[in-house]
């Protein structure tokens, strides 16, 4: 939903982007970075605080399970991927769209 709020707010910037020679390419690598940098400080953030959480957790159970980092990884790594497909998505249909019709009102 966030992406897709910053792409309708965006609109004419990207529409203006197009006029100018902007190819589609560069402006989905333009959307993505700024959402995957907050996608991957969120996963910074909430990493340690899982790993505090599950530990206290499965301290209570009989049979204890090790955690290893490849859980925290594979967890991240799984976060960022559908980030970026659901960014892509939205900035590619964003991108595609004729820029006469978002600069009309100007």
């Amino acid at each position: 939903a966030l992406v897709s709020f910053a792409i309708e707010n965006r609109r004419k910037e990207i529409g203006i982007r197009k006029v100018l020679g902007a190819s589609v390419q560069s402006i989905v690598g333009l959307l993505s970075f700024e959402f995957l940098w907050l996608v991957l400080a969120g996963c910074v953030i909430a990493v340690p605080i899982a790993y505090l959480l599950m530990r206290n957790w499965l301290m209570d159970f009989a049979y204890h399970v090790n955690m290893g980092a490849g859980t925290f990884i594979l967890s991240g790594v799984i976060t960022v991927l559908i980030a970026w497909i659901t960014i892509s998505f939205r900035s590619i249909s964003a991108a595609m769209a004729n820029p006469s019709e978002s600069l009309r009102t100007e």
